[in-house]
């Protein structure tokens, strides 16, 4: 660009001996090479010059600040000696009592009206405990603003009175979440550190103490705390001394970082540190609390990913509220550093929102999955839709895991800067291109689709496909997994299913065949049917699978060697009809054989002489006159 500005101005010279015209100077800017030029040599500049002034600038404002506390510290009792007696003055001036006798009144009326409300309650449950602090921290903001206190008296009050509510509500949580006394008394002690520094501060600048001897003072406080939590891993946890070691240098780390101004850094070493054993120790206590509700029930996934995700969204969200309220942060000196931050923190609130999301959909899907384990009793509407259910919700819950990936991803994308509009308009194309390059999936894939559209079988089920049959035991987007009932799983694409032979829908009429003689008494055979499909009703495993009972249909056809009796039975859908089918001739062949009925057999008859054809007419009489009986002995029973 400058190559091409240059020549301009070899051209036309200006010359010295005469007056500037502006009219040529101002459309000399105009020029769109000209000012080309001068924007890349101003970001060109801005590129080279600025972030190493702006580092220059923050390491001596840090080191300012820092040797300034330290100078100060000789001069922080006079100084806290001169505060305490302006406030003094001020309240004896406005007719008031010192400073500590009111706090004191103040909270002595709110423990009053603490008392009153711990007396009247009798549980002990954390609403118990709380509740009651609330009413102490309602009774002293009553007063505090009721009466018109002297003005830095009442800086004073609010910040302390203020701190010792926080430490009540606070100390009351560690005391449910913590039941090991050496470490509750530890971390009551760093908090009561933490909250009277923080409260400390605060008056300090609001009544106006010197800056360097408060920033001295904030030092000191830090170092103390240092110290406080420094020790505790020592005294109360149990590890390898590495990693003792190790936690006490992060902690030396961490506040290296608060004392150099570093904000980011040291919340997100404190978050580090405190956000793990936090998270695990409140969900511990949740399911100790709540013993009667299982991992997958939902209203515990809900509370705990519920509350975890709470945790950690307020804790980045600190982190953005310290961020934006320091104007000296180094993020506020790059804007392409700040904006990729500031995404890291919204992608954090939204993969938080997708692992809720998907937790709970997860649990939910797995809650409506456990009744329906098997494919018993399948009569009945109510398990029928659940079978179905069964069937679908595991290929929702892939296609929903794949959903929330995609969004998630993308949506982190955006927030991180990324242009998401080609990447969503490449993966179009290379869909486009899977399908036509992949035409056998998507045939399977949609096929899968109708499939279930039509209901054509469930989980459980009894199906027969081409040659493939067996019992439907899981899916996938694209095939169906069957038990044959000798053992083999056969994992078969929906596209190569074809029409489907559903076994286990509603109902099933078993039949069968048994062959028997000629001479056989069929209206016998008749009753003794009726009697064992009768008991077959009456067995307790049995009979509910039964819709109607073992009968005999009559005689089928007339076989070479003797006639073929029908038998038939209607079934519920199970996987015992095989063996109700089995148990039936069982029972028929006893019973025949007990009452001389006599079954088929292949025979030949050879003529013979005279002697021959005499025994054979009698034994042919004899068979008839036994028949004979036997229907009189049947009418007389009659």
């Amino acid at each position: 660009m400058t190559l091409a500005v240059t020549p301009a101005f070899a051209q036309e010279p200006v010359r010295t001996d005469e007056p500037l015209n502006v009219a040529q100077f101002l459309k000399l800017l105009r020029d769109p090479g000209v000012q080309r030029w001068l924007s890349d040599s101003e970001s060109h500049a801005a590129e080279t010059i600025q972030p190493s002034r702006s580092l220059t600038n923050w390491e001596a404002a840090r080191r300012a600040e820092i040797e300034n506390a330290i100078s100060a510290m000789p001069r922080i009792p006079a100084e806290l000696a001169s505060t305490a007696t302006r406030v003094r003055a001020d309240a004896l001036s406005h007719g008031y009592a010192p400073v500590l006798p009111m706090m004191a009144g103040i909270a002595l009326f709110g423990m009053i009206a603490e008392y009153l409300v711990q007396w009247r309650s009798k549980g002990d449950g954390a609403l118990d405990q709380i509740l009651p602090i609330g009413v102490f921290a309602a009774a002293m903001a009553v007063i505090l603003l009721a009466i018109p206190w002297p003005s830095l008296g009442r800086i004073v009050m609010w910040s302390y009175l203020s701190a010792f509510v926080a430490y009540r509500l606070s100390a009351t949580a560690i005391g449910i979440l913590v039941k090991d006394r050496s470490i509750r008394r530890r971390a009551e002690l760093f908090l009561a550190v933490v909250l009277f520094a923080i409260a400390s501060d605060f008056a300090g600048r609001a009544l106006g103490v010197d800056a360097p001897v408060q920033d001295a003072i904030s030092y000191l406080w830090s170092m103390a705390l240092l110290c406080l939590a420094a020790e505790a891993p020592w005294a109360t946890w149990p590890a390898r001394l590495a990693i003792r070691l190790a936690l006490s240098l992060c902690l030396v780390f961490i506040w290296l970082a608060w004392c150099l101004g570093l904000t980011g850094i040291f919340w997100l070493g404190v978050y580090a540190v405190v956000l793990p054993p936090t998270l695990r120790l409140i969900s511990h206590r949740f399911a100790a609390a709540r013993p009667g509700w299982q991992e997958d029930d939902l209203r515990r996934v809900l509370l705990t990913r519920g509350i975890r995700a709470l945790i950690i969204a307020v804790a980045v969200g600190w982190l953005a509220f310290s961020w934006h309220a320091d104007a000296d942060a180094l993020i506020h000196q790059n804007p392409i550093v700040a904006a990729l931050l500031y995404g890291m923190l919204k992608s954090v609130i939204i993969l938080l929102l997708a692992d809720l999301l998907w937790n709970l959909a997860r649990t939910a899907i797995a809650a409506r999955l456990t009744p329906s384990e098997t494919a018993e009793g399948h009569g009945s509407d109510p398990k029928m839709m659940s079978t179905r259910l069964h069937t679908l919700l595991p290929i929702f819950k892939n296609l929903l895991a794949v959903v929330v990936i995609v969004v998630t991803a993308l949506t982190v994308l955006a927030e991180l800067g990324v242009e998401i509009g080609p990447l969503i308009a490449g993966a179009g194309i290379f869909g486009v291109a899977l399908g036509f390059g992949s035409q056998t999936l998507v045939k399977d894939v949609i096929g899968g689709v109708f499939y279930m559209l039509d209901d054509a079988f469930r989980v459980g089920e009894y199906i027969q496909a081409k040659n493939y049959k067996g019992t439907v035991e899981g899916f996938s987007l694209r095939s169906v997994r069957l038990r044959h009932h000798r053992g083999p799983v056969f994992t078969v694409p929906f596209g190569e299913l074809g029409a489907v032979e559903n076994m286990s829908r509603d109902w099933g009429v078993v039949k069968f065949r048994i062959s028997v003689r000629y001479e056989t008494d069929v209206e016998k055979a008749r009753k003794l049917t009726k009697k064992i499909g009768a008991d077959l009703l009456k067995d307790p495993e049995l009979g509910a699978l039964f819709i109607d009972p073992l009968k005999m249909k009559g005689i089928e056809e007339f076989g070479d060697y003797g006639m073929i009796l029908s038998f038939g039975m209607t079934l519920r859908p199970s996987p015992m009809q095989s063996f109700i089918r089995r148990r039936a001739n069982l029972l028929l062949r006893e019973a025949f054989i007990e009452n001389d009925i006599a079954f088929a057999t292949p025979s030949v008859q050879v003529d013979g002489d005279d002697r021959s054809n005499n025994a054979m007419a009698a034994s042919t009489s004899h068979i008839q006159a036994r028949r004979s009986r036997t229907s009189a002995e049947g009418e007389a029973g009659a």
